[in-house]
């Protein structure tokens, strides 16, 4: 029954703390976009993304527990998720795992592209590609995230666009919460103070300086 429940999670999911921008969607595909800036070096925030099992929902796994997810962040990696063995599972066969992701491009600590249908989409024919980017700018790190779905939905994809979409704002949320909030620049004498930025571990920013019709900035053009 958890299996089943764990499936049907992103249908179902409570409303995250903020949600990105659904740019797309139609009968089979949708575009989601996230962005959020934290106050921490790239690297630091690299290291953190590799660490899903820190930062990830248990509420959105198949096992029921973030523990059992891992990323190996190299080009055929896995971001996976090992099941517990049953008590009945006879002796000389594995206990279960999930492939939630493929990564297929890695250039650290700037960028991670990862393959395939998260929860239920994973049972549909679908093509899903997750683009990851880290820009770091004045110790502050800027976090672009974006999913491209296109196949055969049997819910339309704008109808499924914004569930996928409260789920993933919820795991950047989560993710920029492991960093201390950007704070706001130090006022010079006689200046106006400027209104502050939101604190990142509530609010999932709009990718403010990424075009509103256009993908992030692909890592291999900027090379």
């Amino acid at each position: 029954m958890r299996r089943l429940i764990a499936a049907l999670v992103l249908v179902a999911a409570p409303v995250a703390p903020a949600a990105a921008e659904v740019v797309q969607a139609g009968e089979g595909s949708f575009v989601l976009r996230f962005a959020a800036t934290v106050g921490a070096g790239q690297d630091d925030v690299w290291k953190q993304v590799l660490r899903p099992a820190d930062w990830w929902s248990s509420d959105h796994t198949f096992s029921g527990d973030a523990a059992n997810l891992w990323l190996d962040g190299q080009a055929t990696g896995c971001f996976c998720e090992k099941l517990p063995r049953p008590a009945d599972l006879a002796e000389g066969i594995r206990q279960g795992s999930v492939e939630h992701l493929r990564v297929v491009y890695v250039e650290p600590p700037r960028a991670l592209r990862m393959t395939g249908g998260l929860g239920p989409l994973q049972s549909e024919p679908v093509n899903a590609v997750l683009t990851l980017t880290l820009r770091e700018a004045a110790g502050r790190t800027r976090i672009a995230m974006e999913y491209v779905v296109s196949g055969l939905v049997r819910r339309k994809g704008d109808e499924m666009a914004p569930l996928v979409d409260k789920v993933l704002a919820e795991q950047l949320s989560r993710l920029v919460a492991k960093f201390p909030p950007v704070e706001p620049p130090a006022i010079a004498p006689g200046e106006a103070p400027a209104a502050p930025e939101p604190s990142p571990g509530v609010t999932v920013e709009a990718p403010a300086g990424l075009a509103a019709d256009g993908p992030p900035p692909d890592p291999m053009e900027s090379r």
